[in-house]
């Protein structure tokens, strides 16, 4: 059955407190020494096809996406967290299942002039969009 236009997917996916160092940040400091960054992905997609096969080609291979996932975060350093997510985002969607996804990136040692216990920023992209 064919999803509607601008309905969500039945099913959801999640995979949280994935922790990666990377060489994220404005600051020099940050770009030289690098931080830990965690992530969390809610994937939107429909899981029947999976169910009904029981065969892991027709389900989304959540061990090779957080490898994706880790890799991404660990290369390449970017300024903001806003441009990593989005990049986690799209390597999520690439998964033919995928219909949607919430991202989001969190730095909980954000170099921040007072004491905060995170800082992160949630996305949502569709395949629609």
């Amino acid at each position: 059955m064919m999803q509607q236009p601008g309905t969500s997917p039945p099913d959801r996916l999640a995979v949280r407190g994935l922790r990666v160092h990377g060489h994220h940040g404005v600051l020099e400091t940050e770009r030289r020494r690098g931080q830990q960054f965690v992530v969390d992905v809610m994937l939107g997609l429909d899981t029947r096809p999976a169910a009904a096969s029981d065969d892991l080609t027709a389900a989304v291979d959540y061990a090779g996406l957080t490898q994706r996932l880790a890799t991404a975060v660990s290369a390449d350093p970017v300024d903001l967290i806003e441009t990593l997510a989005q990049r986690l985002a799209d390597i999520c969607l690439d998964e033919t299942a995928v219909a949607e996804v919430d991202v989001t990136v969190h730095k909980p040692h954000a170099p921040l002039p007072v004491t905060v216990d995170d800082v992160s920023v949630t996305i949502h992209r569709s395949r629609d969009e």
